[in-house]
């Protein structure tokens, strides 16, 4: 399995994706003031293609409690400049929810970073929980190893209505090439958000 690469707001292509997160915080760009409002909830429809062209889809609701201003952001990416992932998680412990993400009937996994940035279609939120949500694959013949893979991504570019699209990384290794952030998933299939729709 090889990861992707998303540039933000770009098509996918079979290379690690850049982290909207960390263009949002390390390339220091302007937070919306939409970002400081109260709390807001999305829900979408996750659909991911296998390669043999298997489709699977499930519903998927995303809680954004608060948004993250700059300055907060950026301590937890000094920590992961210093120190990687492991000093990013550490920085996290004990970080009060900025929401959360719930995949069909499961249970909500609570999300630490929580960022907004304006795009020309809109703005685009990227949240980040600290642990995986779900590990696509893992349960084959020839698997690899989900060491590492310790934290979940989704990136929502809506509208000023609340509609829009996104992506949605379940099992993720943040890592750094060539002097830029990446997100590698576990499954080399992207999962899409569709019908992505504010609903409060």
């Amino acid at each position: 399995m090889n990861p992707r690469q998303q540039i933000l707001g770009g098509p996918p292509s079979p290379k690690p994706r850049q982290a909207g997160l960390f263009a949002v915080a390390v390339l220091a760009t302007t937070v919306s003031a939409a970002g400081f409002q109260g709390a807001e909830t999305f829900t979408a429809t996750a659909t991911v293609k296998s390669a043999a062209g298997a489709t699977a889809s499930a519903p998927i609701t995303i809680v954004v409690d608060r948004k993250m201003p700059q300055a907060e952001a950026e301590k937890f990416m000094n920590a992961f400049k210093t120190g990687g992932a492991a000093a990013l998680r550490k920085a996290l412990t004990g970080v009060p929810p900025t929401g959360s993400v719930t995949v069909g009937g499961g249970a909500a996994t609570p999300t630490r970073l929580t960022l907004e940035r304006r795009t020309d279609k809109g703005r685009l939120l990227t949240i980040v929980a600290d642990k995986p949500i779900l590990a696509l694959g893992a349960g084959l013949p020839d698997a690899k190893p989900k060491t590492d893979y310790d934290f979940a991504v989704v990136d929502l570019e809506v509208n000023d209505s609340g509609t829009g699209t996104g992506q949605f990384a379940p099992a993720a290794k943040i890592s750094v090439n060539k002097g830029a952030f990446v997100v590698s998933d576990y499954s080399s299939e992207l999962i899409r958000l569709t019908g992505v729709k504010k609903v409060k």
